[in-house]
């Protein structure tokens, strides 16, 4: 009888894994479209839906990348407000808001891209930190969040910036065929991300060195330069939120969105995201994205406020890692082998006096 070797049979598991995800996001869409019926199921839900999930998706995104080497990077919500905050500060000093025509989308192209890379080089802080100073990423990272709020709160008064051009508002509240923007930008930045991880050689040392970083060292991976480069792209993924969040809201704050890290955290561990690095699917944090969006959504119509939507938060992320704990904990893996070594195909026949390793057969008396 043929079987498949183990690491198919991990691969079919994986895969399981981002179907039953997918069986939970049409679950809490059934069950949501019961609830709340007919608010819930309705163009305008499931458009207002996307102009939100867009930020907090690509914010999971750049948690994903730092997982997948066995880091976690929590400065996400901080490089998001730098972004957005240099953005703001630009259109307010050159009184873009009046601008219209070419001249303010030449102004917002160039705004956006000076935002990018100042929220990029928070990035190139957080990895020089981790890879030079030698310190652990979520000690790291919770300095530079630390730093950088503080930095935003002090240089902005604590007051949100106003004044952007409509070029700029589109972004965050326009439609592309009935499809928002940010939901076509959280798409896009998807593709690109899972291009860079399956696609790309720095992708596949990513995942390596996430798996093993000592093996990954010894067969002559540089680390550091891989480490670097995953804050890096992790920054600029989370400065496009900065940006995305700034364009939405018409408004640039140093506090917004603080409770996104959490959120962004349990949403990776929802996708299976392995968070000792070596395994992550850009495809399930995308899908567990809209989904918690969906409860999100789906508990408001229903009368249930941001704290019991918290409340919900917690609940989901240790029930997460309680499963994935108790799963290591048994040894899936070790209880297939075992089966497979007690398999009648494996079994030996005894030995005989004709079969090789037989013991040789004393003669008979007489």
């Amino acid at each position: 009888m043929s079987r498949l070797p183990l690491e198919d049979l991990r691969s079919l598991l994986a895969e399981r894994s981002l179907v039953r995800l997918i069986a939970v996001a049409i679950g809490v869409f059934v069950l949501f479209s019961v609830l709340a019926s007919p608010y819930f199921f309705s163009v305008i839900n499931f458009q207002s839906m996307g102009f939100q999930v867009a930020e907090v998706g690509l914010l999971s995104l750049a948690v994903m990348l730092s997982m997948l080497t066995g880091g976690i990077d929590l400065s996400i919500v901080s490089i998001a407000a730098v972004a957005s905050l240099v953005t703001a500060q630009l259109f307010r000093a050159t009184d873009a808001q009046a601008a219209t025509g070419m001249l303010a989308i030449g102004e917002t192209v160039a705004f956006m891209a000076v935002g990018l890379l100042v929220g990029t080089a928070c990035g190139v802080l957080n990895g020089l930190l981790i890879t030079r100073v030698r310190i652990t990423p979520i000690l790291a990272t919770l300095g530079t969040m630390q730093l950088l709020n503080g930095l935003a709160i002090v240089l902005t008064g604590g007051e949100a910036l106003y004044g952007m051009p409509d070029a700029f508002l589109t972004i965050g509240t326009g439609n592309l065929l009935a499809v928002p923007i940010p939901v076509i930008v959280l798409l896009l930045a998807a593709v690109l991300t899972a291009a860079f991880i399956n696609r790309t050689g720095t992708g596949l040392r990513l995942k390596l060195v996430g798996a093993n970083p000592v093996a990954a060292r010894y067969s002559g991976l540089n680390n550091d330069r891989v480490l670097m480069m995953t804050y890096i792209a992790s920054a600029l993924l989370a400065s496009v939120a900065g940006v995305i969040i700034a364009a939405r809201s018409a408004s640039a704050s140093a506090d917004y969105g603080a409770s996104y890290v959490l959120l962004s955290i349990v949403i990776t561990m929802l996708a299976g995201v392995n968070p000792n690095g070596g395994y992550a699917t850009v495809t399930g944090v995308v899908i567990a994205a809209f989904t918690l969006q969906m409860v999100a959504s789906g508990m408001n119509q229903i009368g249930w406020n941001a704290f019991h939507y918290l409340i919900v938060q917690g609940v989901i992320l240790i029930a997460v890692i309680g499963l994935n704990t108790l799963t290591e904990e048994y040894d899936l893996f070790a209880w297939i082998r075992r089966l497979r070594a007690r398999s009648p195909d494996d079994a030996s026949p005894p030995p005989g006096p004709d079969r090789p390793g037989a013991e040789p057969v004393p003669p008979t008396e007489t």
